[in-house]
């Protein structure tokens, strides 16, 4: 496998030197300049009660600093069932996670007030709601939660308390479950001290599969129907061409005809060919996927991707993967959650996705067979999410002597660019098998991307909505 990015995924580690700062630093500051001022004026001036106010303004500003340091080094959380170091949990689509983080005071002190907050990405989970209906549902949220996330709570010393909620997975996705934010401050509210508590948790949620057990992306004969570059097998169907009989020619390969009219014995030449598996090639564009389809027409293509490769799998053939959108376990390994966390906004902002997005890497899985490749392919594609970086024809043109020319290159896309045409074209006029799934409900709109394709002789399917998956899969059995 090729660049993957989820056994080697780099994990943000709390540890106890994670304690921010106060969020108003110089606040405090001017409170102690202003009372070393009425102190000396009140030495100056011989005014005891001025004096008396500017140290009990003083004590109070350091038992406060002291207290506040003391309570957010006191407290701790630990996360709850979590896999193995290095893995991360994978589920199926309506899988329910439990999320348990156990709060502790091991200080000395009560801690008065404790305000602790498992962050979550931005959009990923607004409640409950949109628990039941179509998996394309784009009202769904990725991740409702059930119970409460946030709670403010009181600590004796040794007293431990825990926060309970399940995250229900409806949509496909790679998440990042924490971390724990834990917030406290001094009695009378004028120091406030951040820490990151329990480290993060990561899920990946798998696509849905739908069963294509009739499906072959290859030949329905055993012998093949494209040609390869090299190979040790001629295809008897194929003839290139004939010429004179060598010793070793076999006796079947003899051309009869040519050695009636010539008189001397001729053989034929075959051209070698192979049952064609699949190189799944995902466009995941921002400007060929827009917003306005979305996650629907995006999830549609992931779905319809991990049937195909679970069918190939079975039919024992090979199969990769190929796409110029970005894997998430890459964007939090490069991003996590950085950010000024002295206040909380900036920690809960910190969970959101980057909008803009220029790394140019594409994510690729050799072809191969068997359990371990269908468990890679469907894993990687859970995890993809739409990208600004390489458009489709820039990619085709930087992966070309990457992709396998041994299996048939079959293209998802929503919408083509000229540009993105014409790689397509000049892949399958340079001998290469290329077949097209246009993501569209818009009929015109597939009629135009269509057209130059089938004028090319490229196999060319209409997939409008999940109900069209099988019907798309017929189509390239029949072709």
């Amino acid at each position: 496998m090729s660049n993957q990015a989820s056994d080697d995924t780099v994990k943000h580690r709390v540890t106890d030197d994670d304690v921010i700062s106060p969020s108003s630093p110089s606040r405090w500051r001017v409170v102690v300049v202003v009372c070393a001022i009425v102190l000396a004026l009140g030495m100056v001036a011989g005014a005891g009660l001025w004096m008396t106010a500017a140290i009990t303004v003083a004590a109070v500003i350091a038992i406060g600093n002291w207290v506040a340091a003391e309570w957010s080094r006191g407290v701790v959380a630990v996360r709850l069932n979590l896999p193995e170091e290095g893995r991360d949990i994978e589920v199926v689509i309506g899988s329910r996670v439990p999320v348990t983080v156990n709060i502790t005071n091991q200080g000395r002190l009560p801690v008065a007030w404790v305000l602790a907050e498992d962050l979550m990405p931005r959009g990923a989970a607004r409640g409950a709601q949109q628990s039941q209906g179509s998996l394309f549902d784009p009202r769904q949220t990725p991740l409702p939660i059930e119970g409460e996330r946030l709670a403010v709570m009181a600590l004796l010393p040794g007293q431990t308390k825990a926060i309970q909620y399940s995250v229900r997975c409806v949509r496909r996705g790679y998440f990042q479950i924490g971390p724990m934010v834990l917030e406290t401050g001094d009695p009378v509210g004028m120091f406030r001290r951040y820490r990151l508590g329990a480290r993060p948790m990561y899920i990946t949620v798998l696509p849905k599969i739908q069963l294509l057990s009739t499906y072959e992306i290859g030949s329905r004969r055993p012998i093949g129907e494209i040609k390869i570059r090299a190979s040790s097998m001629t295809d008897p169907t194929r003839l290139r061409g004939i010429r004179e009989w060598q010793i070793g020619d076999p006796l079947r390969s003899v051309h009869w005809a040519a050695t009636a009219r010539t008189g001397t014995l001729h053989s034929k030449v075959y051209e070698p060919s192979s049952v064609a598996g699949a190189t799944l090639v995902l466009d995941l564009h921002v400007e060929t996927n827009p917003d306005r389809h979305e996650p629907l027409r995006t999830d549609l293509t992931i779905t319809t991707a991990a049937s195909i490769a679970a069918a190939l799998h079975d039919a024992g053939e090979p199969f990769g993967l190929a796409t110029n959108g970005r894997d998430a376990a890459d964007r939090i390994r490069t991003e996590g959650f950085r950010g000024d966390h002295r206040v909380r906004d900036a920690s809960v902002k910190a969970a959101g996705l980057k909008k803009k997005n220029d790394r140019l890497r594409p994510v690729l899985v050799d072809v191969d067979r068997g359990p371990v490749q269908l468990k890679e392919v469907v894993r990687t594609l859970a995890r993809l999410e739409r990208t600004d970086g390489l458009t489709l024809a820039e990619f085709l043109v930087e992966t070309e002597s990457r992709l396998s020319s041994e299996t048939t290159l079959l293209v998802m896309l929503q919408q083509a660019t000229e540009a993105d045409i014409g790689a397509l074209v000049g892949l399958s006029r340079r001998g290469w098998a290329i077949a097209v799934i246009i993501n569209t409900l818009d009929l015109d709109r597939y009629s135009r991307i269509a057209g130059p394709l089938l004028a090319e002789k490229i196999h060319v399917s209409h997939l409008k909505d999940e109900d069209s998956i099988m019907d798309v899969c017929r189509a390239q059995m029949a072709r």
